[in-house]
Parts: structure tokens; sequence; C-alpha cells
């Protein structure tokens, strides 16, 4: 039994596909497709199916053995961290996963302050929507993921970032920017952009909770096509500050109501974690303290 098999299994369940796993790992083709069949020849059990159409899938074993193999892959990276911590030359490899405002408004921030300190550790991102983000935590796919209490798996160890307050956006000559705190009620009367996307829920809470019902004039998924419409006047919205914040040609004011997300970072285990993940949180926790 080889890691290299586990790493090239891992990849070609990754990428879904063995002619992307062979380049990214620089190998042939034939060198994956014969570690992955050894490796099921050695165990007696198919771990993919390979079907022209669909693509790479996992069996039912495959699905079974799939985080068992991602944690060996984990604990040899940890291995080979250590090893490198004693012989003073760092190394490593860091995966987060990461949603939309994180990625633009805390990474940046975050990886300039690592980056200074830890120059040779690699990064590897993934950008999806909470769920996502837990399952990939859950399933080994990252060693880190930012979050929103609340909406992630509760056995995560956590470390606090930021509360983002839910705010109004409108344009800059709209009515509302003479007022600080608009009041949920004056949104009765405007033409509502209402998002689709992730903190959809957090809106749809703040009017329930004010017993309220908006005008809803347009629904969108895309938060920078949100922030588009309401810079050209078609309506006002409601979403996380840290995002809205940064839009041009935006104007945003508190509400009466406060709806609050915290975000962290997660990941499964601070004390497993490995070197560099354990130094990524430690850095974290000094920049957003």
């Amino acid at each position: 039994m080889s890691v290299v098999r586990f790493e090239i299994i891992a990849k070609v369940v990754e990428l879904g596909s063995f002619t992307a796993a062979a380049e990214t790992l620089n190998m042939t083709q034939s060198a994956v497709s014969h570690a992955v069949a050894s490796l099921e020849s050695e165990w007696g059990v198919s771990l993919l199916i390979r079907d022209r159409r669909k693509g790479i899938t996992l069996t039912e074993i495959g699905q079974q053995v799939l985080p068992h193999i991602r944690e060996v892959l984990r604990r040899m990276e940890s291995i080979y961290q250590e090893i490198a911590l004693a012989t003073n030359l760092e190394t490593g490899i860091i995966r987060i996963g990461t949603f939309a405002s994180a990625s633009s408004c805390l990474l940046p921030k975050l990886l300039a302050k690592f980056q200074k300190k830890h120059p040779n550790i690699e990064f590897k991102f993934y950008e999806g929507i909470y769920e996502e983000i837990s399952e990939w935590l859950n399933s080994g796919i990252i060693d880190i993921g930012f979050v929103v209490k609340g909406k992630t798996d509760p056995g995560f160890d956590l470390v606090p970032l930021i509360t983002d307050e839910m705010v109004v956006a409108y344009h800059p000559e709209h009515r509302f920017q003479i007022k600080e705190v608009v009041d949920m009620a004056d949104l009765i009367e405007e033409a509502f952009i209402m998002p689709t996307g992730m903190y959809q829920s957090h809106v749809e809470t703040m009017f329930e909770e004010a017993q309220i019902q908006p005008s809803i004039r347009f629904e969108v998924h895309d938060r920078t096509t949100i922030a588009n419409m309401v810079q050209e006047g078609l309506g006002v919205t409601i979403g996380p500050e840290l995002f809205l914040k940064t839009q041009q040609n935006i104007k945003i004011s508190k509400l009466n109501r406060k709806n609050n997300r915290e975000v962290a970072l997660a990941c499964q285990s601070i004390t497993n974690a490995s070197p560099a993940v354990k130094e990524f949180l430690h850095v974290a926790k000094d920049v957003f303290e």
C-alpha cells in the first residue's frame, strides 16, 4: 500500500477525471489509471465507477473509504510539516474553503499578514456556499473554512473573526441618505431587490420579525449584480455590511431591527491540525482580535 496511490485516487475524485488528475500530478494518464487499478486489485474492491456520460463517481465502498484516505494524507502532511519545523525548513499547504464576501473582504488581509511571516506555505482555495464549506470540512477536502455560526456543523472547532451586521443599501441620491438608521417600515414603499443567495434567510427573518411584506421587484442571486442594480437606482436591498460597504456608488445605513452573522474560521480539530494550519489560525486571531 502506497501513500502516492492515495494521493492519486484523491486527486482523481476531486477533479472527476483521470486526465485532469494526471496533468495536475505531472504523470501520464496510464500511470494514474494503473495506480488506481492496482489499489483496487490489492483491496479486492472497486472504488470508482467510470462512465463516459457521468464521468468518475465513487462506488459505495469508495464513499466509505475516501474520508479515511484523506485523513491519512492529512496526517502525512502534518508529519512533513513537523519535520520541516525541526529542520528549520518551512513547508506545507493549507486548503481553505471560503464564501464570496469572506474571499474579497477578509482573506486578503489575513493572507498578507501570514505570508510576511511564512512565505513558503502554499494555499489552495475553494469557494462555495455555507453548506458546501461544511461538507468539504467533514470530508477532508479542506483544512479550514470560513463559516457563519449557526449555519455550520456544531462539532467543528471555531476561531471567531468578526460580527457582520445586515444593513440597507441604496442609491447615493435616495431619500435614505439623510438617515443614519432606517426604519424597516420605510422599506414597504420601496422597490426591493431580494437576494436569493446565502444571506436570504437573514433578510427574510428581519421582515418576518418586523411583520412587514416587502415590495419585491427583483429576486437576484449574484451579489455583484445586486450591487450594480442598486447603483443604477433600480431598488434598495438588505445585505451584509462586510460586502456592501466596499461597493462604489452605494450608500448604506443601519436598520432599526438588528440581524448579524458571526463569521468564524472552522476546522475539524485545532488540536490535531497541522503546524501550518495552527499557525494560520493563530495569525487570524491576531488580525481580527
